[in-house]
């Protein structure tokens, strides 16, 4: 029985991964704990029990685009907000509209 538990926990953990917003990665989290656990336990039992760490689980990671370097920076001519993204080297307004 700890066997199952363990194993419904980490398939959980490693699939809760899946998703942008806390509300995907939970019901990824969800669905792949519950389908992992009605593989290897009782149907309904794993079910649950994997169904509710999954989600559990998902719903307490968080996506990695929290460490995009979001400074901004001041334009004194157009009076406005722009920050650099790293990850195409263009620089955007705050509003998501390109700057050059």
């Amino acid at each position: 029985m700890k066997l199952t538990i363990t194993t419904l926990a980490l398939s959980g953990a490693l699939l809760a991964g899946c998703g942008t917003t806390t509300t995907e990665r939970a019901a990824t989290g969800g669905l792949a704990g519950a389908a992992v656990g009605a593989a290897v336990g009782n149907s309904v039992t794993g079910a649950l029990i994997g169904g509710a760490a999954g989600a559990a689980i998902g719903a307490a990671t968080t996506p990695d685009n929290h460490r995009v370097d979001r400074r901004q920076y001041y334009d004194e001519r157009a009076r406005r907000y722009y920050y650099y993204d790293p990850s195409n080297r263009r620089y955007y307004w705050e509003n998501g509209d390109p700057r050059y």
